[in-house]
């Protein structure tokens, strides 16, 4: 086939054990797809030679392809590794010190000798200039920039890299930001710069400055990644965008995301949610838990309705010994664990058992990996208990070192005083416990039942946990996607163009003109800014939610804003619409009046959003799949011999039932006892669990 005659889409996301590929080829005549998927590891600091690895291990030409998404932790590893660059802040005066000051409502909070996680930037590294705004964005004192050329001569002096900016009330307008950046741009061109307007038009001065000055500390090292990574594309000959996955469930161009990296901060996992929320579409699920499992982390989200949940309150490493930071761009709702395949297992002072949140990472891996690892991971114990074929480790590609594994296993085992078949069913346990608790913080904890929900697994690690988990909670199903191991980077092609605004402006809630003023007002922004894209304005698709309280409340709900509810009668209905969605999080409603806060508008286009076709079946026979068997320890039901089927040899229409195990290259489907299995017209397996 020629280019002419097929269209060819390839999306890379980088992970922090491997680097995922999937490659989709739809001939344009028949609707024909060929589905291609391939890893290969990660390779920090350099994570774009890791994506030219998998593409070359695909065997792959990009010269071929008309689309490219990529999807990286770049972002998030070089603020938790703080390999970030030098910032200055220029800010407010008498706002110097607001990133120690920082929020009252620590984490640990009776801990008397508690300490604030530390700036990113030191004070000596923090100035101010005069002037103001106040929250209506009216002048109240004039910016005075005569001290600036001294900032910038001491900034340069300390070998500043980059200059963050965030001024009070600039949300509300933006006006003396910009003339600092402007300033700074004709002083010291060469330096970096970002401006909290630029980011966010979202209120709260500490949230607002932390955002700026971590988007500033990683914006060169993700501009230099994302220049080398398109670099060693158009070295290879493709000629077409590049695409990047943002946190928001969509994509972004090259060029947008160099100007503000700080967007793609959880690019990789919004990808698979997002994945998960167009897989429900197709099969007729729309309410969806989807949880991505891969080698350090376990990632779970809610979907309702087919909306993936975007939020602005997203910390990173917060947990319950520290505040974290706040970074205020759009994030996929989620919570995250430590707990994945290469998770720890180690035993406390009490002779407790854990599982995580330490990892094994890539290097040295699991023991099983044969790469100097001595202690034992989930993965070990999957292995142990036979859930993973030691002959068919890794797909085959990796000879299992049962030896190092009985060493790790046996050193845990000999603390707890059990054997190592026992601690591995104890790994098992407590690493399912740790997902169900994530699950249950995303749905029961917000007001939903999880028994009205379907299940999605992928990552590495979802197919081999998720129907101990489904069972759990009591989902109506479980499904593992076709290509789950892979799934985060398959979501890309999935996304959409977008780019999600959220702007403060305080109103009352029964104000339908200033309401639909400000609608039009971001709408008309958003559709300009896509006009640069090259999108036409009638290919724009603008969807507006509204952030209301309750009067003197601090914190705001969303409401969705229907495309009929700007009159003067309906107003009433958004209101009702705004007391039902807070009842059902947080279970009361009040007879006080509503306020508008101000409103997310959600701009998308479709970019080459690739459309699944079902797969054609061949009439092959189930027995054909079939491997043979073995006996599986499924940790909770005891040892059952399983059927042992080879997943590249089931198609629609096939079905079993468990005690049985799907092995794929990248995974392994764990089928318990009881549970119905139908491989799905679109190749996906669908778990339905006994009741």
């Amino acid at each position: 086939m020629t280019k002419r005659d097929t269209i060819t889409r390839i999306a890379t996301d980088v992970g922090g054990t491997f680097t995922d590929l999937v490659y989709f080829e739809t001939d344009r005549a028949t609707g024909r797809q060929t589905v291609r998927t391939e890893k290969s590891d990660t390779t920090p600091p350099n994570f774009e030679q890791g994506v030219l690895n998998v593409i070359k291990k695909a065997g792959l030409s990009v010269a071929e392809a008309d689309f490219f998404a990529h999807g990286t932790t770049v972002v998030i590893n070089a603020l938790t590794e703080r390999k970030g660059a030098k910032v200055g802040l220029i800010t407010t005066e008498g706002f110097r010190d607001i990133l120690e000051i920082a929020r009252g409502n620590r984490p640990d909070f009776f801990n008397l000798s508690y300490e604030k996680p530390t700036p990113f930037v030191e004070r000596y590294l923090r100035q101010v200039v005069p002037g103001r705004m106040n929250y209506s964005g009216e002048e109240v004192a004039p910016l005075d920039l005569s001290g600036l050329p001294a900032i910038l001569d001491a900034f340069s002096a300390d070998g500043v890299q980059a200059v963050a900016i965030c001024l009070i009330h600039a949300y509300a307008n933006p006006a003396h930001e910009k003339a600092v950046q402007a300033e700074i741009a004709r002083l010291w061109p060469e330096v970096a710069t970002v401006a909290s307007h630029q980011i966010t038009r979202e209120w709260r001065e500490y949230e607002r400055t932390s955002t700026t000055v971590l988007s500033a500390y990683v914006q060169p090292t993700a501009q230099r990644y994302l220049e080398r990574l398109e670099a060693g594309l158009q070295q290879e000959g493709y000629e077409g965008r590049l695409y990047i996955m943002q946190s928001n469930c969509g994509v972004d161009s090259l060029a947008s995301t160099k100007a503000i990296p700080i967007t793609m901060v959880e690019s990789g996992p919004a990808s698979g949610f997002w994945g998960a929320a167009e897989l429900g579409r197709i099969i007729g699920e729309p309410n969806v838990l989807a949880l991505d499992i891969g080698g350090t982390t376990a990632k779970c989200s809610l979907i309702q309705n087919g909306q993936v949940t975007i939020k602005t309150d997203y910390w990173i490493e917060r947990d319950r010994r520290s505040a974290g930071y706040p970074i205020m761009v759009p994030v996929v709702d989620l919570v995250e664990i430590g707990n994945g395949g290469g998770s720890i297992a180690w035993v406390d002072d009490f002779s407790k058992l854990h599982v995580g949140p330490q990892s094994a990472g890539a290097m040295p891996g699991p023991a099983a990996y044969g790469r100097g690892g001595t202690n034992a991971t989930t993965t070990d114990a999957n292995l142990v208990l036979g859930r993973i074929n030691r002959d068919y480790f890794c797909g085959g590609s990796v000879i299992a070192d049962m030896a190092s594994v009985d060493r790790a296993l046996g050193a845990l085992a000999d603390k707890l005083g059990v054997s190592q078949q026992e601690a591995a069913r104890g790994i098992v346990r407590i690493a399912n416990a740790n997902m169900v608790n994530a699950l249950k913080l995303v749905s029961l904890n917000r007001g939903h039942d999880p028994r009205d929900f379907t299940l999605v697994v992928f990552g590495g690690g979802g197919a081999m946990h998720g129907v101990a988990l489904g069972q759990e909670l009591g989902v109506k199903k479980v499904v593992v996607p076709r290509g789950a191991p892979v799934f985060s980077a398959w979501g890309m092609m999935m996304s959409d163009l977008r780019r999600d605004y959220f702007v403060t402006r305080l109103m009352d809630g029964t104000d339908r003109s200033g309401l639909q003023a400000l609608v039009s007002e971001i709408a008309g922004h958003a559709t300009e800014q896509f006009g640069k894209e090259e999108v036409a304005p009638d290919a724009v698709k603008i969807q507006p939610l509204v952030k209301m309280r309750y009067r003197n409340q601090e914190h705001s709900v969303e409401v969705p804003l229907r495309a009929d509810l700007l009159d003067g009668a309906s107003m009433a209905i958004l209101i009702e619409d705004f007391h039902a969605i807070y009842e059902r999080e947080y279970t009361y409603r009040l007879d006080v009046a509503v306020e508008i806060v101000g409103i997310h508008v959600i701009a998308s286009a479709e970019v080459g959003k690739l459309e699944m076709v079902a797969q054609q079946r061949t009439g092959a026979r189930l027995e054909d799949a079939i491997k043979g068997s073995r006996e599986v320890d499924y940790a909770t039901e005891g040892v059952c011999e399983a059927t042992i089927y080879n997943a590249e040899l089931l198609e629609p229409g096939m079905s079993f039932t468990g005690p049985a195990i799907i092995e794929d290259p990248g995974t392994t489907i764990v089928i318990h006892p009881g549970n119905r299995v139908e491989i799905d017209d679109f190749g996906n397996t669908q778990i339905h669990l006994r009741s």
